[in-house]
């Protein structure tokens, strides 16, 4: 997202299995990112199944969609822009060929352009939170962002890193967990979601927000909206263009299903109760 003329650009993410959000002055432009890039929302009705090598589940045939929360960081950027704080909204995401169509879905949802940063074979497999976040920096310094909004964390790993790593390989203030956020002149309002109840910051520009689930209630892409995204600009880089070396320092060991849950059984009395439980030795 860019905003009016104190914000530079402001980014936001998109999580197919990430996405978050950049602002800019209103003469420059603003890329939406997400959290890991893209991360694989699994349908309920879909059966997951662990790789025979067990190093991962199976996502062959599997549909890629937004994560949620990355969801929430593209129509917060999107608002922005409309309340004319921000000038233009990018969305990123990291990935193989098939993320481009998370990234359309956000240019549907309102955003102004996209960018792919491809990630693809091993390197798309192993592809982490550190990874992700050493590009969307790389990417934040390029595009000259002000502000990056993303998912708090990603469904599929829900490793809550992204957007603090990237405030930390920036040095920019962060504001975690918000469910709301205020920008005003050259800092943001940010009301957060903590154990106690809402903690509310002000943080200075540039700066790293991650969206929390009551942010807002993202946007259903309309018909117009789709046919107009499929018409916007997706640029292409890869993560060497951006000096990024996305080779992961971590090995899965091994990747199990979970165990089978054995039936329940049906007792009469308390009496038979206590004796199937002692009998398990759980008393």
């Amino acid at each position: 997202m860019h905003r009016s003329s104190e914000v530079k650009h402001v980014a936001s993410y998109l999580n197919t299995r990430g996405c978050e959000c950049f602002g800019q002055p209103c003469e420059s432009h603003c890329p939406v990112l997400t959290d890991r890039t893209i991360h694989v929302q699994l349908k309920t009705f879909i059966k997951i199944r662990v790789k025979p090598d067990r190093t991962g589940v199976v996502t062959d045939g599997v549909k890629h969609s937004m994560n949620p929360f990355c969801e929430i960081a593209v129509e917060e950027a999107i608002k922005l822009k409309e309340k004319k704080l921000v000038k233009e909204v990018v969305a990123v995401s990291c990935g193989p060929q098939q993320v481009q169509e998370t990234i359309r879905t956000a240019l549907a949802m309102g955003a102004d352009r996209g960018i792919h940063v491809e990630v693809s074979g091993k390197d798309y497999e192993t592809l982490g939170p550190l990874q992700v976040s050493k590009i969307f920096a790389a990417l934040a310094k390029k595009e000259q962002a002000d502000l990056i909004i993303l998912g708090k964390q990603a469904i599929d790993d829900d490793c809550n890193q992204t957007g603090q790593m990237i405030a930390a390989l920036l040095d920019w203030p962060q504001g975690t967990f918000a469910s709301e956020m205020t920008l005003e002149a050259d800092k943001m309002k940010v009301v957060r979601e903590v154990d106690g109840g809402l903690e509310t910051i002000k943080i200075k520009l540039p700066a790293v927000v991650t969206a929390d689930l009551r942010l807002n209630t993202p946007r259903y892409a309309t018909l117009p909206n789709i046919m107009k995204a499929k018409k916007k600009k997706i640029a292409n880089v890869k993560p060497a263009d951006l000096g990024v070396d996305v080779c992961s320092r971590l090995e899965v060991l091994k990747v199990d299903e979970p165990p089978q849950r054995q039936a329940g059984v049906k007792v009469e009395t308390v009496d038979d109760l206590v004796g199937k439980l002692k009998e398990a030795g759980r008393v």
